[in-house]
C-alpha cells in the first residue's frame, strides 16, 4: 500500500493512517511517522505569521510517487504514505507528514529518512515564509 497526497491536511486522521499502514501486511513489526509543522520562528527571525506552499501540481505529485516507489522497494518495507500540504499554513498546524510500515524499526526509520530528505531536495514544493520582517521565499535544502 503507498498513499501520495498534496493538498490540505487540516483534516488527516492519525489513527486511520496508522491502521492503514499497518494493515498492509501480517508481519508489520512496527509504524513510524514523522509530522512537519509550521514553526513560530521564521528562518530569518522574526515571528512566523504564515507559510504559503506552492507546487508544480503533475510534477511534484510524480515526484512523490517516485520517491516512495522507490522506498517500497527496500527490503521489509510494507507500506508508505507521503503527504505534504498545498497553500496556507499557520504555526503549529501539520504540513508535511510521512508514515513508514516495516518488519523492523531499522529499516523502517532509514526509509523514513531518506523520504524526508529526498521530498525536502527533490520534490517540486516551494514555500514562502511570512514574518513580522516580511516575506522570503525558502529554498530546497540539499
Amino acid at each position: 500500500m503507498s498513499l501520495v497526497f498534496l493538498g490540505d491536511l487540516e483534516g488527516v486522521d492519525f489513527n486511520s493512517l496508522i491502521n492503514r499502514l499497518k494493515s498492509s501486511s501480517p508481519n508489520v513489526g512496527c509504524v513510524l511517522l514523522f509530522i512537519g509543522f509550521v514553526r513560530s520562528e521564521g528562518a530569518n527571525g522574526g515571528v512566523v505569521k504564515e507559510l504559503d506552499y506552492e507546487a508544480y501540481g503533475d510534477l511534484a505529485k510524480a515526484e512523490l510517487e517516485s520517491i516512495v516507489g522507490d522506498a517500497m522497494k527496500c527490503d521489509g518495507v510494507y507500506s508508505v504514505a507521503v503527504m505534504h500540504k498545498v497553500g496556507r499554513a499557520f504555526p503549529g498546524e501539520h504540513t508535511f507528514i510521512v508514515g513508514v510500515a516495516s518488519k523492523h524499526r531499522s529499516e523502517g526509520f532509514k526509509v523514513l529518512r531518506e523520504i524526508v530528505e529526498r521530498v525536502k531536495s527533490e520534490v517540486h514544493i516551494w514555500k514562502k515564509e511570512v514574518t513580522d520582517k516580511g516575506e522570503v521565499w525558502i529554498p530546497h535544502k540539499s
